[in-house]
């Protein structure tokens, strides 16, 4: 039964530093870019998009699709980013867990 209690207090404690961890994820910005840095977006590490910033060259009516398509681009480099930073992050907090493999924290 004690080994029950202290199991208990260890889930406790994990939930509550994931719980700060997703907070820190909001907080915290990735940038992602394309076009050699011609456009860029940022967006917090949980996904939330926070700015875009478009090189003024871009902006060629004639070249709506290009423009189009290196937003969508930038977009998806800062989530890649912010996937990277959440497992590094994550494989920190449970490195002293013994977790079944592929199992993916928070959740």
């Amino acid at each position: 039964m004690r080994d029950m209690l202290g199991l208990m207090k260890q889930a406790q404690a994990m939930q509550e530093k994931i719980q700060a961890m997703q907070a820190e994820f909001e907080r915290l910005d990735v940038e992602g870019q394309s076009g050699g840095g011609m456009v860029r977006v940022t967006m917090s590490a949980k996904g939330n998009l926070r700015d875009v910033a478009i090189d003024p060259s871009l902006l060629n009516p004639d070249e709506r699709q290009i423009l189009e398509d290196l937003i969508v681009t930038a977009h998806e480099d800062a989530r890649r980013k912010a996937e990277r930073l959440m497992e590094e992050k994550m494989q920190g907090l449970t490195a002293g867990l013994s977790l079944p493999p592929g199992v993916k924290l928070p959740f």
